[in-house]
């Protein structure tokens, strides 16, 4: 069983960083990002989950489980590598600089990658050249569906894969033999994206590595069903004869939502998994490893039950508890790879068997303190009430920064708030911070917009849109001294 350290950190998802070509990327402001999280004494860095986005530009909805996101390519390095000639990055269309416009970005960037993949195709040989074909020999056992996928879906216009033909919707062998040859360039430059993508990745962990800094990965439960996993293993998912789901995942009426949330994930079927002896996760989880030291996993709750949701009903009222694998998920993951170094992302309606199989695997619980002022003051999300195997943050990417949501709160919450922190309405924010750097739990997060103390503009995800979620983004003169030297201050006066 793990022991954790005494730290704390900031949640920031790379898209959110600033510079010139309207994303965040894998490059120099990643790079400042670490020297301010050493400057202000931090050690941990959390980021949402790593993979392509798809329709909606969720990170939680991702075109593959395994894959990187290639919006996070950095031209910068790029160019630094030989990889891209200076003119292709001469002319940079005037992209706001406080939100990601993705339409745009994806348009301008995905180009500019191509002329990259043109010059590698047919200037580069020798080391790097050694380097990207023994990444795609390394990385086979998924690069090869994902890279068929992603060339597939853009010869169908980026149609879902259920929309395509039969023959490629059922991956018969003379199709799958067929589009390989007939898409060859465009399976060989997505290929040529994730080797980029997970080279210049391994540069930003080298470098937090460098300054002691951990980075908290996440990983979604579900996958998405327009996806490279769900289309190149449906026998793993309840899908019909079709390739449609017949249940899908989501959570009953709650915080967020007085219907629930239909997600619409496909669900596994775990019999399929078990007798299989989870091989899928365990890569899935092996490959995260590569990316991230310790690992926020979301929706922990589902691996003891989940919300089943009939397909055909538009709401997340309709469904029903189903038990999940169990414990014997998480030893078959145990025996493969060791003690992982999970979070259990513990949230929503938490039943004694949730907790009971959290305690015996020895993970620590999440709490979240917008969610701690209910009047209750035996509240688990209370920092009077957190036990050491604890991960507290002020809010999530789901939640309102922590200034909008004081400010819509009723009456008697924010009197509660300001009783429980002993201060004006304009100290909220800090006092909360400090609330949770100065609790007993072994680790704390705090959103970068919380850190900046921003208000609801900067929101990075409403639960219940669909769409203008994930666009947040900050420029560099916003990472002022004094809120390092104040963050600093805490982590040294609270023994983080």
């Amino acid at each position: 069983m793990m022991k954790w350290p005494r730290a704390s950190g900031i949640l920031a998802h790379p898209t959110s960083f600033p510079g010139p070509f309207g994303i965040g990327d894998l490059g120099a402001p990643t790079l400042c990002f670490l020297d301010y999280l050493t400057t202000a004494r931090q050690s941990l860095w959390q980021v949402l989950p790593l993979g392509p986005t798809g329709y909606g530009d969720s990170p939680y909805a991702s075109l593959s489980a395994f894959a990187g996101n290639p919006l996070l390519i950095s031209p910068e390095r790029l160019g630094e590598e030989g990889l891209l000639p200076a003119s292709a990055r001469a002319s940079v269309p005037n992209f706001p600089t406080d939100r990601v416009d993705y339409g745009g970005v994806i348009n301008w960037k995905m180009g500019l990658l191509r002329r990259s993949h043109e010059h590698f195709r047919t200037h580069i040989y020798g080391a790097l050249r050694k380097d990207y074909e023994e990444f795609c020999d390394a990385q086979a056992s998924w690069l090869d569906d994902y890279a068929l996928f992603a060339a597939l879906k853009s010869a169908h216009e980026g149609n879902a894969w259920v929309h395509w033909e039969e023959s490629e919707r059922h991956r018969q062998p003379a199709a799958l033999a067929s589009a390989r040859s007939r898409l060859a360039d465009d399976v060989a430059f997505h290929m040529y994206l994730q080797f980029l993508f997970f080279r210049q990745w391994r540069a930003v962990r080298d470098a937090a590595r460098e300054r002691g800094i951990w980075i908290v990965g996440d990983l979604a439960i579900f996958v998405a069903h327009d996806s490279a996993d769900v289309w190149a293993h449906p026998e793993l998912f309840q899908l019909d004869e079709h390739g449609w789901p017949t249940v899908v995942a989501g959570v009953p009426p709650d915080y967020f939502s007085a219907t629930g949330q239909r997600w619409g994930n496909p669900l596994y079927r775990w019999d399929v998994l078990e007798q299989t002896g989870q091989s899928w996760w365990i890569e899935r989880v092996r490959q995260a490893l590569t990316l991230e030291d310790f690992i926020r996993l979301d929706h922990f709750r589902g691996f003891h039950a989940y919300w089943e949701v009939p397909a055909a009903c538009e709401t997340a009222v309709e469904g029903h508890w189903v038990p999940g694998p169990g414990e014997s998920f998480f030893e078959a993951i145990r025996c493969a790879l060791g003690d992982i170094p999970f979070i259990a992302e513990d949230l929503g309606q938490i039943t004694p068997g949730v907790r009971a199989l959290r305690k015996r695997l020895g993970y620590p619980t999440m709490k979240v303190l917008q969610f701690a002022f209910s009047g209750n003051a035996r509240s688990s999300h209370l920092p009077h009430n957190f036990a050491k195997d604890t991960v507290v943050y002020t809010g999530t990417h789901d939640n309102d920064t922590t200034r909008g949501w004081f400010e819509t709160r009723g009456a008697a919450e924010r009197a509660h708030v300001l009783r429980y922190l002993e201060c004006e309405p304009d100290e909220v924010v800090w006092k909360l911070i400090r609330a949770a750097l100065a609790s007993t739990a072994n680790l704390a997060v705090i959103s970068l917009q919380d850190a900046l103390d921003l208000d609801s503009e900067a929101r990075m995800n409403f639960p219940s849109r669909p769409d203008h979620n994930w666009e947040w983004r900050f420029t560099a003169d916003q990472l002022t001294p004094d809120i390092a030297k104040r963050l600093a201050g805490y982590a040294s006066l609270f023994g983080r």
